[in-house]
């Protein structure tokens, strides 16, 4: 017959055995962490101590996401490479910017100079629509001047007219808003301001002229590319030219 009398012994003497080596384990993880804040610590108060060391940079290493290590010297050449391509592709967009708000200002100081230039409202439209169509690349634009009209209204070219009555009733909401408006307008709003070309026109941006003068609206086959998100300012500004220009080429007309 076997004679078990030791085991419990046996067994006390195991989980005494377990408990020491995982206090033993706990202490060497907490010595780890002590170390590797003094390391940090020593190395943020000396930032020379690789200058001075550098043949430690090649014995050092990192883990990469491919699962492979690399030299903190390679690391850090890797890093001096990505932030380099970054700054040249940030440099590049900036001129890029710079470039694109050149060519802005050049065609816009042309198309207020051909305004100042009109000598009637059909002059000023004309000029307005060419310069929008050749070098904005808008495809769809319409300036609409509400009547009654100070003078007989002719000679008023491709500008559209209307009666304040009618703008009303169809683009009341934009009116009363007084400010430039971006998106996709209602079928009734679209066929008010573009005429025939409505069917061309999925978004718009449309500018009221102060005082219930007219109205500018430009147009594009591309449902997102007028968004209500979209920067207004340039629009905004050749609204606020044809505010002062208006008036007195209407009382020529």
């Amino acid at each position: 017959m076997t004679d078990h009398s030791d085991a419990p012994l046996l067994d006390s003497e195991v989980e005494a055995n377990l408990d020491k080596l995982e206090a033993a384990d706990s202490e060497n993880q907490r010595n780890k962490k002590l170390l590797s804040r003094q390391v940090a610590r020593y190395l943020i108060q000396n930032p020379t101590f690789f200058a001075e060391n550098m043949e430690l940079l090649e014995t050092i290493q990192l883990p990469k996401e491919s699962g492979k290590t690399v030299s903190l010297m390679t690391h850090q050449t890797n890093l001096l490479r990505e932030r380099n391509i970054e700054m040249r592709q940030r440099l590049d967009q900036l001129l890029q910017a710079a470039r694109d708000n050149d060519q802005l200002f050049m065609h816009s100081r042309q198309l207020v100079l051909a305004l100042l230039e009109a000598r009637s409202v059909g002059e000023a439209g004309d000029a307005l629509l060419r310069s929008f169509a050749d070098d904005f690349r808008v495809e769809t634009t319409s300036l609409t001047v509400f009547g009654p009209l100070p003078g007989s209204g002719k000679h008023l070219g491709q500008v559209r007219t209307s009666s304040r009555v009618s703008a009303e009733n169809a683009i009341g909401s934009i009116l009363r808003n007084g400010r430039t408006v971006c998106g996709t307008l209602r079928p009734s709003e679209t066929t008010y301001l573009f005429g025939d070309a409505a069917d061309k026109v999925a978004s718009a941006a449309v500018v009221p002229l102060a005082g219930q003068l007219g109205i500018l609206a430009v147009g594009s086959s591309d449902p997102n590319h007028y968004r209500s998100s979209l920067g207004t300012l340039f629009l905004s500004y050749i609204g606020e030219v044809l505010e002062r220009l208006l008036p007195d080429l209407l009382a020529r007309s």
